[in-house]
């Protein structure tokens, strides 16, 4: 009686001492990016895929950017408690006709202080009007996100 009493407190101690990167990062919630951008994943399928929406930050132009439809997937969160992702954002413009659309490439971590983080590439194109207009075409950067609460 007294071994399986020990094995069990060494068991709940074991559970209670889970450090944050054994944390599950989660996508679904809102999220916000260093550059002011405004994420919300509302659905989380089992398979991994995830819909939402997406507002950027100040835009640049004479166009205004509308909340726009984002949609994607992640690796298994069960097989890794913090998951790759990716999504692909279509620009809804107002007062434009130039076709838009974003695509994230990233990870979610669970810092230290048990804070998530969505780390991310993210690679925008525009329509080009012609081969030789391609190389303006596409631009590159990174974001990092952190949880609305």
């Amino acid at each position: 009686m007294g071994s399986s009493t020990f094995a069990l407190v060494l068991a709940l101690a074991l559970v209670a001492c889970v450090t944050p990167a054994e944390r599950k990062c989660l996508l679904s919630g809102s999220w916000r990016s260093d550059t002011g951008c405004r994420m919300v994943v509302s659905v989380l399928g089992e398979d991994g895929s995830f819909s939402g929406s997406y507002l950027p930050g100040p835009a640049v132009g004479d166009y205004e950017i509308l909340t726009s439809p984002l949609e994607g997937s992640q690796q298994d969160a069960g097989l890794a408690p913090q998951p790759i992702f990716s999504f692909t954002v279509r620009w809804r413009l107002q007062d434009s006709e130039t076709a838009r659309t974003t695509v994230f490439l990233g990870q979610c971590y669970v810092g230290t202080n048990g804070e998530e983080t969505l780390h991310s590439l993210w690679l925008l194109r525009e329509a080009a009007e012609s081969p030789t207009e391609d190389w303006k075409a596409t631009r590159i950067g990174t974001s990092i996100f952190t949880r609305i609460k």
